[in-house]
């Protein structure tokens, strides 16, 4: 496919037209207003990706590679190494605001490695380096939100109910984004299919999000609540289950939204294919296993106060809020990555998908 500059400004990320700014679409305020934000500095940026006005590890991982350039051409220090030392202090401190979704790293490791690599060049150069780096991998992300969405789309048949959780749409990604992608992608080829929203407590990213996404594209979608996903799925309605990830261990665990193990446990109680959605730069064959993978936990007020008028808890009752869980590989019938769908064992055949780079 043919990537141009409308298709990058279509984004809910994109960088500026004078490339001094990173211009995200606020997901907090979703679905009643559509604010955007011009990030212009490091704190700005960290900011953003730590309270969710950009989420999503595509779209945090394209946040932060237009990010790194932002703060390069900040940048005072015009000799190599002040330059690369002060550009790996800000990388750590963008990496530090989310540290489960590996797109993050992944994208500040790759704009640093573009710095360790030409040692020989002036900033300059360096910086207009930079600013390929980060396009490249905007319109990397964008190819394989394209690619995913056709692997998924083979996957399922017209009419079907698919469930899914949280949101990992054009929001959360690029173009068609993963979990959702292959219904969207569906829907321009006159394909129908009916979507089950899980709301996704306690930041609604599948009622404030996905359920919009989908709304808009005029795809039939049914939003629920968390705990109504076992009886939709008793009555027959679900044929399949699609949800992104933010980071897949080298065993094919997963992490993903808080709710997403359930959500599998449940699949399989009714015999339903439990599939994840996502890029090949969200799999860590660092990682071994989900045991390994940190799980943040985030601020007690997003259950207790966040979405009400008063509070729905007392001050004092203890709250427990982790962000992600991690679903186990054995509930797992395929994961559907950009360069194909893997099937188990999955510490075998990801593998594979690494093989055409060494």
């Amino acid at each position: 496919m043919t990537i141009t500059s409308s298709d990058r400004m279509g984004c809910s990320v994109h960088l500026s037209e004078e490339g001094r700014s990173v211009i995200i679409l606020d997901q907090r305020q979703l679905p009643n207003r559509q604010v955007y934000m011009e990030l212009k500095t490091a704190e700005e940026i960290y900011d953003a990706i730590k309270t969710l006005a950009v989420r999503g590890a595509p779209a945090i991982g394209i946040c932060a590679g237009y990010g790194m350039y932002v703060l390069a051409l900040q940048e005072a220090a015009e000799d190599y190494d002040g330059f690369r030392t002060a550009m790996e202090k800000a990388g750590d401190y963008l990496v530090s605001s989310r540290p489960t979704a590996v797109n993050l790293s992944w994208a500040v490791q790759r704009m640093l490695g573009v710095i360790a690599g030409n040692t020989g060049k002036s900033i300059s150069e360096i910086r207009e380096l930079l600013l390929q780096e980060c396009v490249a991998i905007h319109d990397e992300d964008i190819g394989m939100c394209a690619r995913i969405s056709e692997y998924g789309l083979s996957l399922i048949k017209p009419g079907d109910g698919i469930l899914t959780h949280c949101n990992a749409g054009p929001l959360a990604t690029s173009k068609y984004g993963t979990a959702i992608g292959p219904m969207l992608l569906g829907k321009e080829r006159g394909i129908d299919f009916k979507v089950f929203a899980d709301e996704t407590r306690p930041l609604l990213q599948g009622a404030r999000l996905t359920s919009y996404e989908l709304q808009k594209a005029g795809v039939d979608v049914t939003l629920i609540c968390d705990n109504m996903a076992s009886l939709v799925m008793k009555n027959g309605w679900v044929q399949a289950c699609f949800v992104g990830c933010d980071r897949i261990a080298a065993n094919g665990d997963f992490a993903n939204k808080i709710g997403t193990s359930g959500v599998a446990i449940l699949a399989r109680h009714y015999g339903i294919p439990f599939y994840s959605l996502g890029p090949v730069s969200t799999i860590d064959m660092n990682c071994p296993s989900g045991k390994e993978i940190r799980i943040e936990e985030r601020d007690p007020e997003e259950i207790r106060s966040l979405w009400y008028q008063e509070p729905m808890a007392l001050p004092e009752v203890k709250c427990f809020n982790p962000a992600f869980d991690v679903t186990d590989h054995e509930l797992l019938t395929a994961i559907v990555t950009d360069r194909g769908i893997v099937y188990p064992p999955f510490d075998v055949n990801l593998k594979k998908l690494f093989e055409k780079d060494q």
